[in-house]
């Protein structure tokens, strides 16, 4: 299994910091951002990895990361040209993703602590689709909130920042896919911003009912604020 981390983004949220550098490269703990994401797909037993991040960036990420020697794994880089969208950027993985080969998809300022493996293995033995990981939060307005059939673990349908969200739960930037998700982001049209969006992508799946999901028991957090930046910098600085 492969995994592809999406690290373009403007970083809006942390300026002035994100205006000498990407975000995913803002120190937490002992190790840039992006460290913490690699070290939870090695430990995972993915080895193999692609980056995508903006022409801006990639120079910071091969100076700190080099070819993923140092980290135990093989990273490829590609370089979304401009802002298109979550979806759009996992578009420029599709040809280092073979042919009905399943992959993990996760965004770079997503910090955790529980391991990926066993959901890795649980997803290398569902035979169709697609599997995203949820977390239950205080605050779902700020996120993408699915719909939840519990019984047969899907997900019915995805709503983004809703006023009255349907459930505590949060889809969080950590996504298990087959390769018809490239059929799927083919389909996809841009949104209202002009971008393609992944959670168009995800209600495709969910639509067609292959949206699986499970949720994530430890902490969890997207550092994009200020406050989640401080937040894991105190809960990761020895993790590693």
């Amino acid at each position: 299994m492969k995994a592809v981390i999406l690290a373009g983004g403007t970083g809006s949220r942390l300026k002035p910091l994100t205006y000498w550098t990407n975000k995913h490269l803002l120190p937490i703990g002992n190790y840039p951002m992006i460290c913490y994401g690699i070290a939870k797909l090695r430990e995972a037993g993915i080895r193999d990895i692609v980056i995508v991040t903006n022409r801006s960036a990639i120079e910071g990420f091969v100076e700190v990361l080099g070819s993923g020697r140092d980290w135990g794994v093989s990273i490829i880089y590609r370089v979304q040209e401009e802002a298109g969208g979550i979806a759009q950027a996992l578009e420029l993985a599709r040809p280092i993703i073979h042919p009905k080969e399943k992959f993990i998809v996760l965004l770079g300022d997503n910090l955790f602590e529980e391991s990926l493996k066993s959901y890795a293995e649980l997803f290398t033995k569902q035979e169709v689709g697609a599997m995203v990981l949820l977390k239950r939060v205080a605050d779902p307005k700020r996120y993408g909130v699915p719909k939840l059939d519990e019984v047969s673990e899907r997900i019915i349908c995805i709503e983004e920042k809703p006023d009255n969200p349907a459930s505590d739960f949060c889809v969080t930037g950590i996504y298990f896919y087959d390769t018809s998700v490239f059929q799927w982001i083919d389909e996809v049209k841009p949104s209202q911003r002009g971008e393609l969006e992944i959670t168009d992508v995800n209600n495709a799946y969910a639509k067609a009912g292959m949206l699986q999901y499970r949720v994530l028991q430890e902490w969890w957090t997207d550092a994009g604020t200020f406050e989640s930046l401080e937040e894991a910098g105190k809960r990761l600085k020895f993790y590693y």
